[in-house]
């Protein structure tokens, strides 16, 4: 069969919707305002070998990771029809214990022939804090870990598995809903590919999802060549790992070479007690969210993009982790550290390119406690947005989620309706963008008050070192943490953990973005 062009860009959006329709029943069907309402979560189809066909535009964090899950899955787990197959472990295709993957394959006439996953940030998947994001120093401080094993078998969910995790969580009847939101999901991405082949046959379908990916590949080196050969070397820094260590270098080696990157992280330096950690296809997902970034056609996000990018690291560093390491900042964190020295690598390659520094921060901020009125344990988790790095084209956007995060913010009516809160600030943070021929976008304030006791931790970098400027342009403002009590102003550090009491307050203040070109 030949490759049609036209009926290639149908198979391309048909693929597509079906991963969008995908988030779309999970976002509606979920329980938690983390899912149903900050979005935190991805969907995806995969060919029978695990490779990515289509991720709709979610968050960039799972490009990689997920099709390292179904991979993992594929080697380990026997599929039968009906099947689902739930993980969160970082070490067996995770990313870390609270974002729970969901993967379900699709046979066709009696044949696995491919597979549909989503992953959701579930807001608490147990641990010794609240909100499963504690400033801890092993893995089993931050959830209940889950290998890959059969939530659904040939159709039937395994109730003795799931009441496993609801028991083991703060929050099971939110659990349970989300769970449920995600069979459902999957159910819906099964039934799409199903009519799919129905209509073309599963031939033109294989046909067309490898044209795809050969497409995407093929764009990919186009884009690589038109990057100057040669060798280009950043480095930054993670401020803490939130028990000792400081200044922890990240350092990359990018070098290209006619239609190939190679992306060297062997000089970063070692793991950390801490739970800044990064599993292996954290660092994956961010170097290629970084070059998907650089294409502007509207081509189909899938492995095809990947092939021409090979990326090394070296183990027990801490884009490597060695298990049992403590990981859940490494996802949210260490994550935008990595876009942070691969962006500034390649400003050296392509200038025009390449923005400044955005906040290198996802701000989280988990609030846990006892709902005075229901009585129940509640668990609030949210990133908080910041300022985007300005660029040759024009100044960085303001109060905004930026590069490996891609969630909305909670509304205040959300957020006030299901938790013991109120927000009693939330505005831009003024000027806090770094100054230059173009300036960087400005942060964001947010302050809460707590209307219960509660413990509060917050995961935070860019409290020391400003994301920086690029070309003569100024470094972003560095955020703060500020606790509230009695009036008072308490400065916090960049990650803390800490028991309040109904009345006191949390003010996050979010790093600026860096400035382009001398002011």
């Amino acid at each position: 069969m030949e490759i049609n062009p036209i009926l290639l860009e149908v198979f391309k959006n048909k693929l597509s919707s079906i991963a969008e329709e995908m988030g779309i029943i999970l976002q509606k069907t979920a329980f938690s305002p983390n899912i149903k309402e900050r979005k935190d979560f991805s969907c995806a189809l995969f060919n029978e070998a695990g490779e990515l066909i289509a991720q709709a535009a979610h968050i960039p964090v799972h490009l990689g990771s997920m099709a390292v899950s179904v991979k993992s899955v594929i080697r380990t787990v026997d599929f039968e029809e009906g099947d689902m197959v739930v993980l969160n472990d970082p070490y067996k295709g995770g990313t870390h214990l609270p974002d729970v993957t969901l993967i379900a394959p699709v046979f066709i006439n009696g044949k696995l022939k491919y597979f549909v996953a989503n992953r959701a940030h579930h807001a608490d998947i147990g641990g010794v804090s609240a909100g499963s994001m504690p400033i801890s120093t092993s893995i089993f401080q931050e959830g209940i870990v889950i290998p890959p094993v059969k939530l659904i078998k040939k159709g039937n969910i395994d109730n003795e598995i799931l009441s496993i995790i609801k028991n083991n969580v703060r929050t099971p009847e939110e659990r349970d809903g989300d769970f449920h939101a995600q069979i459902v999901a999957n159910k819906t991405g099964i039934k799409r590919i199903k009519e799919l082949v129905e209509k073309y046959s599963d031939e033109m379908v294989t046909l067309y999802m490898n044209a795809l990916l050969d497409y995407s590949e093929k764009i990919m080196r186009e884009k690589l060549k038109g990057i100057p050969d040669g060798e280009y070397q950043f480095e930054d820094f993670m401020e803490d790992d939130g028990i000792e260590r400081k200044d922890i270098k990240i350092h990359v080696k990018l070098k290209i070479e006619g239609d190939r990157a190679v992306v060297d992280f062997s000089d970063t330096d070692p793991q950390t007690e801490g739970s800044i950690n990064a599993v292996k296809s954290i660092t994956v997902s961010a170097v290629y969210y970084v070059f998907r970034s650089l294409i502007e056609e509207d081509i189909p996000t899938n492995e095809g993009c990947f092939r021409p990018i090979e990326v090394i690291t070296k183990k027990g560093t801490i884009v490597d982790a060695i298990y049992p390491s403590p990981v859940s900042a490494g996802n949210v964190e260490t994550s935008q550290r990595i876009v942070d020295v691969v962006l500034g690598a390649l400003s050296k390659a392509i200038p025009e390119y390449i923005p400044a520094a955005s906040q290198g921060t996802m701000n989280n901020i988990t609030i846990g406690g006892i709902d005075p009125q229901t009585g129940k344990s509640f668990t609030y988790y949210e990133t908080i947005g910041g300022g985007m790095g300005a660029y040759a084209g024009g100044d960085g956007e303001s109060a905004i989620q930026s590069h490996m995060t891609n969630t909305l913010n909670t509304p205040i009516e959300a957020l006030e309706y299901s938790y013991p809160i109120m927000v009693t600030k939330y505005s831009v943070r003024k000027n806090s963008g770094g100054s230059g021929v173009f300036k960087g976008g400005d942060g964001i304030v947010r302050e809460i008050q707590l209307l219960a006791d509660a413990e509060v931790t917050v995961i935070s970098e860019r409290r020391k070192i400003p994301p920086y400027g690029l070309f003569g342009g100024e470094a972003g403002e560095v955020g703060r943490n500020i606790v509230i009590r009695n009036g008072k102003q308490e400065i916090e550090k960049g990650k803390f953990h800490r028991k309040l009491k109904k009345g006191d307050k949390i003010r996050i203040e979010t790093p600026g973005g860096g400035g382009y070109g001398k002011p």
